[in-house]
């Protein structure tokens, strides 16, 4: 790459990636700003967009961003996606697997260092009851198998954040327990940073861990659950609550009989097809249990 041209940064997903939970005057920032601000090495500038929309699924990604950003023709692209469709009554791992391939496969073509990330499930962050989030679970398992699985095959820099000290760490987050607040979009930020550090990428200074803002208080929580939070909830259960109140019947029945790990098999199982059903070889990573 030549020193004067700008290293490009697209970033492509939902409102995590937006920078929901880490507001800078009347708008968002998020971890895909911090770190386009240390992709540059030396002098070199940086040119970021972020195509990122909240509540966006996989298929906004492959249609409505990924034409824009190739546009951009970006070195750097960074896709994560997928809580939003394991929130919808209309969830298909496979065509999630399907649609994850072709955005992956697309961008590598191009030369683009591709970033992803597993991710935590919203049933444990919003801490429902385990008949409620044990399916949610399931579902956000299976497609971070499968993006685990895909990154391998493209070579992505992949940060596995779905696990650790930081979901449990209240600081991290937001009022609204769903989106990280500033110090966990700084925490992202630094992952993707130290990944990309690790292939041999030259780089700029890693983004700061040390947040300019308190954490939210536990006030601030309740208030977002009394406001905003209610029609979140509000939208997601006229998509999905029937659906997942049968989900959690069927979940009572098998812990019932002491045949849940039935449940666990068949959403590996689930896995393993998805990923047999795409057009070439996929290393099969399964973690779903």
């Amino acid at each position: 790459m030549s020193a004067t041209r700008p290293v490009r940064f697209a970033a492509l997903g939902d409102s995590l990636t937006e920078g929901v939970g880490d507001p800078v005057g009347e708008a968002w920032r998020g971890w895909a700003a911090l770190l386009a601000a240390g992709l540059g090495p030396g002098e070199v500038p940086v040119e970021f967009r972020n195509f990122a929309v909240s509540g966006a699924q996989s298929h906004d990604v492959l249609d409505r961003q990924l034409p824009a950003a190739l546009a951009f023709r970006p070195d750097v692209v960074s896709v994560v996606v997928g809580v939003n469709d394991t929130l919808r009554c209309t969830f298909d791992l496979h065509a999630v697997a399907a649609r994850l391939d072709e955005v992956y496969a697309r961008c590598t073509a191009r030369g683009a260092v591709l970033l992803t990330a597993c991710l935590p499930d919203p049933g444990t962050m919003l801490g429902l009851p385990a008949a409620l989030g044990r399916p949610l679970a399931r579902r956000q398992r299976g497609v971070n198998a499968v993006v685990h699985a895909l990154s391998e095959r493209y070579g992505a820099v992949h940060v596995h954040v779905a696990e650790g000290d930081w979901v449990a760490d209240r600081a991290m987050w937001s009022a609204d327990r769903l989106h990280p607040g500033e110090r966990g979009h700084r925490f992202l930020a630094a992952r993707f940073h130290a990944g990309l550090a690790a292939t041999g990428r030259e780089l700029g200074a890693p983004p700061s861990l040390t947040p300019e803002q308190p954490p939210p208080t536990r006030s601030a929580g309740v208030l977002w659950l009394a406001t905003a939070g209610t029609g979140w909830v509000a939208r997601r259960c006229t998509d999905l609550l029937p659906q997942l109140l049968g989900l959690a019947a069927q979940e009572l029945r098998h812990l019932a009989r002491g045949t849940s790990a039935r449940l666990d098999l068949r959403a590996a199982q689930a896995v393993s097809a998805a990923l047999a059903g795409l057009s070439t070889g996929v290393a099969q990573v399964v973690d779903v249990a």
